[in-house]
């Protein structure tokens, strides 16, 4: 996907005072990038194909009904950040421990003004207080074998994991078949055919669903 196709890509999924906001939030990563490596230097051209658009595909795989989305290893903002900004209905946490990323997506929160519905929760995810989410995102935050164990307290029954890979997906998705049951599946990338997008419901470790079913 090339940016032009991206930026069209973006007018014709959101609002035009959505996309306003969106170029705001790229202006301000931009104007940290020589403090911070928010982003590969490589992709700084690429931002809207690359970033934006790569995050913004989310939400059409995101139930309608979700109000509480978490985002792991939340980094430079991405998904989160877009997200928060093209669904408003949403209570957005971003989960990051790294000093300087968390005073930037702070900034960020206040200069959008969206501070009323996302939170900044600057730890460590093992040291968050449990939180039932109806949408669990993390985007190059860990492995699927190390992500389940670890987020898995913030999931309730119909919780939609979106998880976007590159080529792993496959791989990480057969590296937990042992061990985690759920409705998996594995969705092509709109923006690298290289990359895909591990979605999943009703996850749980299948020694919990034995025991369940005696």
């Amino acid at each position: 996907m090339t940016e032009d196709e991206a930026r069209r890509w973006i007018a014709a999924h959101v609002p035009r005072e959505t996309e306003a906001q969106l170029a705001r939030f790229i202006e301000l990563l931009l104007a940290e990038m020589p403090r911070q490596n928010l982003i590969a230097a490589s992709t700084t051209d690429q931002l809207w194909a690359r970033h934006i658009v790569d995050s913004a595909q989310l939400l059409a795989l995101a139930p309608d009904s979700a109000r509480r989305w978490i985002d792991l290893g939340a980094g430079a903002g991405f998904p989160g950040i877009v997200v928060a900004l093209a669904r408003s209905d949403i209570e957005m946490t971003l989960v990051e421990s790294r000093r300087k990323r968390i005073d930037f997506l702070r900034h960020v929160v206040e200069q959008l003004g969206i501070g009323a519905r996302v939170t900044v929760a600057g730890r460590r995810l093992e040291m968050l207080e449990s939180a039932e989410q109806d949408v669990i995102s993390a985007r190059a935050f860990a492995p699927l074998d190390r992500l389940l164990p670890l987020a898995h307290r913030f999931s309730h029954a119909g919780t939609c994991w979106l998880l976007p890979k590159g080529r792993s997906a496959a791989s990480e998705l057969e590296a937990v078949t042992a061990s985690w049951q759920g409705r998996f599946r594995i969705v092509p990338s709109l923006t690298d055919p290289e990359a895909a997008i591990i979605t999943a419901t009703q996850v749980q470790p299948k020694a919990r669903a034995q025991r369940e079913r005696r």
